[in-house]
């Protein structure tokens, strides 16, 4: 699980809450390229600095991910069937300490992010579908590979944004409902997000061990 949830914010590049107009138009294997391009860029220039202010790593990373990543789409997928009986306000508070917790936990995964690290494969799907996959290979530092892939859907403004990442065949929505799921069970939502609000990755880091991760 750790390693998962670091490949799942550093490659993300996937993890929330508008889009420049002309990226309306961006197909999700450009979105992703994108993605990969700006976090280079941005981390490449200022990674010494980064690595000294965390909080400035955490607004680069917004800065980067948030327009493109559909958090309150995702975060209703991982709240599962708990999502029905949630209201519109805990759903809103769910899905920001949620992403928080994720981002400030795995932050430091981005430091070593250079430029190659990840290659987009050709896009095969349908964009005039609601939802596609885009298959990426991220290389690791002693040459492996590993699959990661991004699942996408196309929003009411006609924005293609990511909701999931699956790397080496595992969403992480699936991984982390079972989770949360569990949480609420064994205490409530309210409960759940209050912790993920006050001690965020701390919170985040209990939940994944009782997991089992």
């Amino acid at each position: 699980m750790q390693r998962f949830g670091s490949w799942m914010l550093a490659l993300m590049a996937a993890l929330v809450l508008a889009l420049p107009a002309a990226a309306a138009e961006m197909a999700p294997a450009q979105v992703v390229q994108k993605i990969a391009d700006d976090l280079a860029n941005s981390i490449g220039a200022q990674r010494e600095e980064l690595k000294k202010d965390h909080e400035k790593l955490i607004s680069e990373i917004d800065s980067i991910l948030l327009p493109h990543f559909d958090i309150e789409y995702a975060s209703l997928l991982v709240l599962g069937r708990n999502a029905r009986a949630a209201s519109p306000a805990q759903r809103s508070r769910f899905a920001k300490a949620f992403y928080n917790s994720i981002a400030h936990r795995y932050a430091e995964g981005l430091l070593n992010y250079t430029r190659g690290n990840v290659r987009v494969l050709p896009f095969n799907g349908e964009l005039n579908d609601k939802r596609t996959i885009v298959r990426t290979e991220v290389v690791l530092d002693d040459g492996k590979t590993v699959a990661v892939d991004y699942a996408f859907r196309k929003t009411a403004s006609g924005e293609w944004k990511a909701y999931d990442v699956i790397i080496e065949g595992i969403s992480y929505i699936t991984n982390y409902r079972n989770q949360v799921t569990a949480e609420i069970q064994a205490s409530s939502l309210d409960s759940l997000i209050t912790r993920l609000e006050t001690q965020g990755e701390k919170a985040l880091e209990s939940l994944e061990k009782k997991g089992g991760a």
